[in-house]
């Protein structure tokens, strides 16, 4: 992994270690209360809260670490601001696909260039002959503009996972984006 400086800050990338599971957590619900949200399709901040409410106990933080321990078809990879959590990426890997599951910065470190270097982490970790895909709230224009610079497409595809059904029975809807392999010729 590397170390990244500017004037202002130092930025590690790094794997989690059990230390790290409530920064982990604290960028996920940071992030979620900060973009999912949004009155017309009926996503509330108590929505967000009332999903993120046991994420700090002992037992979600160990078992999530216990996750991360015996993962084989994904990583997560950190960045990190000394001892804090700033932001993460989670890569998945499919038989036929890779898939990036999330790019979550804080809010306070967006725009900084963190989701950047946290993509081009993910991509030493993907297999360059497959596509990659990425799953985005429909309504998150900032998140669909910073995977266009990436390179993705959306490729058509919608969704309305179970998953992403909040309290109040709304779920976020999602659009599929992916940049197809280098290699096209798949066995």
């Amino acid at each position: 992994m590397e170390t990244i400086e500017n004037p202002e800050k130092k930025i590690e990338i790094t794997f989690p270690t059990e230390n790290d599971m409530r920064g982990v957590n604290e960028v996920f619900y940071k992030t979620w209360l900060a973009t999912y949200p949004n009155e017309e399709l009926g996503i509330t901040k108590d929505d967000i809260k009332y999903r993120f409410r046991d994420y700090f106990t002992d037992e979600r933080l160990a078992n999530g670490w216990e996750k991360i321990k015996s993962e084989k078809d994904g990583r997560l990879v950190l960045a990190k601001e000394g001892e804090k959590v700033i932001g993460l990426v989670r890569a998945t890997f499919h038989p036929d696909k890779n898939q990036l599951q999330a790019i979550y910065v804080l809010p306070e470190y967006q725009r900084m260039g963190i989701g950047k270097i946290l993509w081009d982490e993910a991509q030493k970790l993907f297999d360059s002959t497959k596509d990659t895909i990425v799953q985005v709230a429909t309504y998150n224009t900032q998140a669909i503009e910073f995977y266009k610079q990436l390179g993705f497409n959306d490729n058509g595809k919608r969704l309305d996972d179970e998953k992403l059904r909040m309290k109040s029975g709304a779920i976020i809807p999602q659009l599929e984006m992916e940049i197809k392999a280098l290699n096209e010729s798949k066995g």
